[in-house]
């Protein structure tokens, strides 16, 4: 069976759609990502949203991509952030002109509204100074040209989709129809008490596992390749489809997490530009219990697991899901993309989370 690589990406059922520019929201719950055109929302279960805009799609020679966030509650500002995308030889040149002496400026609709905070090699962004959040926020509520000029370099913002995702983190957020909402909030008819309040982090247990591959534990776990896949496949609806590489003749990795668990792994799938393993933890004796993690783990180490996948081969847009372990069970640590594909840098423009936690370390 051939494998498709927008199916393969370990994030909620939209996140594939989202990455290729498809409007798209996931999770009926606080955890919301939506795209429209050139812009989308991505809110975490803390109700935390970021807003990430990019060049027009067909404009791809000077990209750019502008990040707006803002926490939950009545009172909270909206920070925002410019980078200019280097994978352009045009843009790449103008960008090693960037330092001390050489700020980003915006201007809308021809309005020069001054420099950016300095530009960070190191984060690879400008900070956006309050009054440049304020005018690009209603700007943005209607058709504006939206630039960013260093020196003779130009970089066009596009519109196109803003005040749709604006709406919408309103809407995750309570904001609709009060002063502190980012659309409409001129004709607002509720109070800001309507405005929903953060959402705790949840804060998660972190055990490192004590044992070894299970090959030098004095403890030993014994079963045949083909018995570990026949157990396994039960945990699966479609295996086939899942983990078409179970059965092969690649090797299980096993490595020991507790006195009475264990974590199998096992390569499930390779596509054009991915790939992804299998995660079960298994008791090292009857009844087994196989527990399915993930079919699409790049990355295990000491009792974290990750799924890094990108949105297409050249990595400009990227999807992630971590999970750790607990002392008796994987639970997911966090879950996020990186963003549209838009050429802004290798790896992605920014990190969306949808799903965040605390992680505590246990000695």
């Amino acid at each position: 069976m051939k494998h498709n690589n927008k199916m393969r990406l370990p994030m909620l059922a939209a996140v594939s759609m989202a990455l290729f520019g498809t409007a798209s929201m996931v999770n009926a719950k606080t955890e919301t990502e939506f795209t429209s055109q050139d812009w989308q929302v991505v809110c975490d279960n803390t109700r935390t949203c970021r807003i990430a805009g990019y060049q027009a799609e067909n404009n791809s020679e000077f990209p750019v991509s502008v990040l707006l966030t803002r926490r939950a509650g009545a009172n909270a500002a909206v920070d925002g952030k410019v980078k200019l995308g280097g994978t352009k030889d045009s843009s790449s040149k103008a960008l090693m002109q960037l330092g001390n002496r050489h700020r980003i400026s915006l201007f809308i609709n021809d309005r020069n509204y001054g420099e950016t905070k300095p530009y960070s090699a190191a984060t690879g962004h400008a900070e956006l100074t309050q009054t440049q959040v304020t005018a690009l926020v209603s700007a943005l509520q209607r058709s504006s040209k939206i630039t960013f000029a260093l020196r003779n370099s130009r970089w066009q913002l596009s519109d196109r989709g803003a005040s749709a995702v604006m709406l919408k983190a309103d809407d995750v957020q309570g904001r609709v129809g009060t002063p502190s909402a980012l659309m409409n909030h001129d004709n607002a008819t509720k109070s800001n008490s309507n405005v929903l309040p953060p959402k705790a982090v949840p804060v998660l247990r972190f055990v490192e596992p004590a044992g070894k591959s299970d090959t030098n534990n004095s403890k030993k776990f014994v079963m045949r390749s083909s018995q570990l896949a026949s157990l396994m496949k039960r945990t699966m609806k479609d295996a086939d489809a899942d983990c078409p590489n179970l059965s092969d003749d690649s090797s299980w990795q096993v490595n020991r997490l507790n006195d009475s668990q264990l974590l199998a792994q096992h390569d499930c799938w390779t596509a054009a530009y991915n790939a992804g393993s299998g995660v079960w933890v298994i008791n090292d004796s009857k009844p087994y219990k196989p527990t399915l993690v993930t079919t699409s783990a790049t990355n295990y180490d000491k009792g974290k697991l990750s799924s890094v996948q990108k949105g297409r081969g050249i990595g400009d847009c990227m999807s992630q899901v971590d999970w750790v372990w607990t002392g008796r069970a994987f639970e997911k640590s966090h879950e996020s993309t990186t963003g549209l594909c838009r050429l802004i840098e290798a790896g992605g423009a920014w990190q969306l989370p949808t799903y965040v936690t605390d992680v505590k370390v246990v000695k």
